[in-house]
């Protein structure tokens, strides 16, 4: 494990020995005066995109009246923006950087926040094929060039949106697990980066699945964990599903771990299991009285036990928050259907029109 890891080290380019390396590379305010030594996420700015991957950011600025100010809601929150195959193996670093400058406006001190969706296949194609050895390869390329592009910029990562389609692998292969293990080492590596594995959500798998398939996955090498970033539940029920999904974690051998929730779309929350015409079809919620529908939630914050009432806590959810969840953020996105495709402006204003946050 040394040797490998002092190679992935060498990969990403650092000299840093393997332990201070994972040490380090879980906080991504490390040297900020005044930042927080318990929370990689806080005492630091977070940067707010304006470059061109989706029309948001430009749909606000182009706007006036009523939609620019609600536009505003989106555009000019700290928004984690979501890389894959669709980006060039070789242009990976080049394009890391300049999202994270599009991001930070070259302040080294600002915090970048991406989701790595890399695997390929994956979803429903992953429960049909395994990677070939060249798309292992190609993985691996990918996942090294965007480290370097990385570099020493600070940046939270989501790493794989919807790990639990490692369940439904052809014969329980390991190969995508193996995959985001190396990921996981490669970003954990980096000086500044904070790592989540994607868990999925309070009402898809099992406690003990998803702790099984976090250490496939190799959640040791990082902060933690990610939540809800294709579902609708819930922040409150996430917060006790992250709780025990930590306390197992913990029983297996895998201590201190901590979690981020992605409250993007879970404003008038509701799980798959009770409303699955609402899941498959992501419906917009008409008005601020609608329930059970996608609308947006809590906004991005570090402060995640501040507002209990207000974000619909009671005290033990609360005080879960504040022991375990790093920060409440948006690796969902709305404004866009099915997490991906093209920018919506109706339903981006829908989005922020009936928000009760």
């Amino acid at each position: 494990m040394k040797l490998r890891l002092a190679l992935l080290l060498c990969v990403a380019g650092l000299v840093l020995s393997p332990a201070s390396a994972l040490a380090a590379g879980n906080f991504a305010n490390a040297g900020l005066p005044g930042a927080s030594t318990t929370n990689p996420l806080a005492g630091m700015k977070w940067g707010v995109y304006h470059g061109t991957l989706d029309d948001l950011y430009s749909s606000w600025q182009s706007a006036r009246g009523v939609d620019r100010t609600l536009l505003a809601k989106e555009a000019l929150q700290p928004l984690m923006y979501w890389f894959g195959s669709w980006n060039q193996d070789s242009l990976a670093g080049q394009v890391a950087q300049q999202y994270i400058q599009a991001q930070t406006n070259g302040d080294p001190a600002v915090l970048s926040q991406m989701a790595i969706f890399r695997a390929d296949p994956w979803e429903g194609a992953s429960c049909k094929e395994v990677p070939t050895p060249l798309q292992v390869a190609s993985y691996k390329d990918w996942i090294n060039n965007w480290a370097r592009g990385i570099g020493s910029s600070r940046v939270a990562i989501d790493l794989q949106p919807d790990v639990p389609f490692l369940n439904c692998t052809p014969d329980h292969s390991q190969v995508p697990a193996e995959e985001l293990n190396y990921a996981a080492q490669v970003f954990s590596a980096l000086p500044h980066t904070t790592v989540y594995i994607d868990a999925g959500a309070s009402d898809w798998q099992s406690v003990a699945s998803v702790v099984s398939l976090l250490r496939e996955a190799g959640v040791q090498y990082t902060r933690g964990f990610a939540l809800g970033a294709t579902h609708y539940d819930s922040t409150a029920h996430e917060l006790v599903y992250g709780q025990k999904v930590v306390r197992e974690l913990a029983a297996d051998g895998i201590p201190g771990m901590h979690f981020i929730i992605n409250t993007a779309q879970n404003g008038k929350p509701f799980t798959t299991q009770q409303y699955p015409a609402e899941f498959k079809h992501q419906t917009p919620c008409a008005s601020k009285q609608s329930a059970h529908c996608e609308t947006l939630g809590i906004p991005p914050t570090t402060a995640v036990a501040a507002n209990p009432k207000a974000d619909g806590l009671n005290a033990h959810q609360a005080a879960i928050a504040a022991k375990l969840c790093d920060a409440y953020l948006w690796f969902g996105r709305p404004w866009l259907k099915d997490q991906a495709g093209q920018f919506e402006l109706t339903r981006a204003l829908q989005m922020a029109a009936t928000t009760p946050f």
